[in-house]
């Protein structure tokens, strides 16, 4: 009896012991990553969003998700510690939920995320995910990589995605958030949830970071520079486009990017539209290479159809600029 207590009190122990290792270890993996780790303030409508996104290079650049950012008229991003510093868009695939931003200025000390290799990633893997949610800076959640999902399967909205599904809690505040394999590396930035009660319920969805390296940094797409959002039904007939056309409205246009190279026109004036507050002046893109621009799957055929022409090949873009329809020709990347 006395041997059978003593065994069950050391394998108490043992347990014990793993627990508050484990814990260890996610404090010490918190600590590692929480740094690289940013909350982004996108000012642009009613009121100021609030997201999440992560330092990917010690030159200032951050992946986030392109709900978030996109259309916005001014981004701010703040660090651990509350230093606040203005970031402009630089990138965005919106058919993958994804966009780019560039920090205005490049505080001292920055240290970015290492990327993983999201293909070795498996189902049954933990990892954590560090966010805003709620606004709640630098929040830590801890979950398993439910299923991995190839792109097309899952949304037609955001068509060229893989997505993990993993049960870690994700809320508003969550987007364009990182979230970490157990080794501290970036396997991908957290779109958006599933949810009947519009909170956490375990079903979230993380765009992979294999296919957010490929669309927003292999300088191979012509979109590569553009900011704006794809207009609505209601917003195109406002802004008296062809009948049956949308078109994808332009804020900026990035210094050195093939859409300014092709003479694409980015906004000048902010007006507000049906409570919504855009930069309008700029072109209207409506189709590229002949394909019309009128929904983020329209968006994902012209990169594919783009994506298999050569460096330096012609590429050609309709825009509505000032009431008119011109044709803009450019090369590829």
């Amino acid at each position: 009896m006395v041997a059978l207590v003593e065994a069950g009190l050391a394998w108490l122990i043992l347990v014990v012991a793993a627990e508050s290792a484990s814990a260890q270890g996610m404090a010490d993996l918190f600590g590692k990553v929480a740094g690289t780790v940013v909350v982004i303030q996108a000012t642009g409508r009613d009121t100021t969003e609030i997201g999440s996104g992560v330092l990917i290079s010690p030159d200032g650049k951050i992946m986030t998700a392109a709900h978030l950012v996109h259309g916005a008229a001014a981004v701010a991003v703040k660090f651990l510690g509350g230093r606040t510093v203005p970031a402009q868009v630089v990138a965005s695939e919106l058919a993958a939920d994804l966009s780019l931003i560039q920090l205005d200025q490049v505080p001292a000390g920055l240290r970015a995320a290492t990327l993983a290799n999201s293909d070795q990633v498996r189902v049954g893997d933990q990892v954590i995910v560090v966010g805003a949610p709620y606004g709640l800076s630098h929040s830590l959640s801890v979950g398993w990589i439910s299923a991995r999902w190839a792109p097309s399967t899952m949304y037609k909205a955001i068509p060229l995605a893989e997505f993990f599904q993993t049960d870690a809690s994700i809320n508003t505040g969550n987007s364009g958030g990182p979230m970490f394999s157990m080794a501290g590396e970036v396997i991908g930035i957290v779109s958006h949830t599933i949810s009947k009660s519009g909170g956490s319920e375990g079903l979230g969805f993380v765009v992979t970071i294999n296919t957010a390296r490929q669309l927003l940094l292999e300088p191979r797409s012509i979109w590569s520079g553009l900011e704006g959002q794809l207009l609505s039904n209601e917003l195109a007939d406002l802004f008296n486009l062809p009948p049956k056309t949308v078109g994808f409205l332009v804020k900026a246009v990035a210094k050195g990017s093939p859409a300014e190279s092709m003479g694409v026109r980015g906004g000048f004036k902010t007006a507000t539209v049906e409570g919504q507050p855009l930069v309008v002046g700029g072109d209207i893109i409506l189709t590229v290479e002949g394909l019309a621009v009128n929904s983020a799957a329209a968006l994902a055929r012209i990169r594919e159809h783009t994506s298999r022409l050569k460096t330096a090949d012609p590429v050609t873009m309709t825009v509505l600029r000032a009431g008119q329809q011109l044709k803009l020709i450019g090369k590829m990347p």
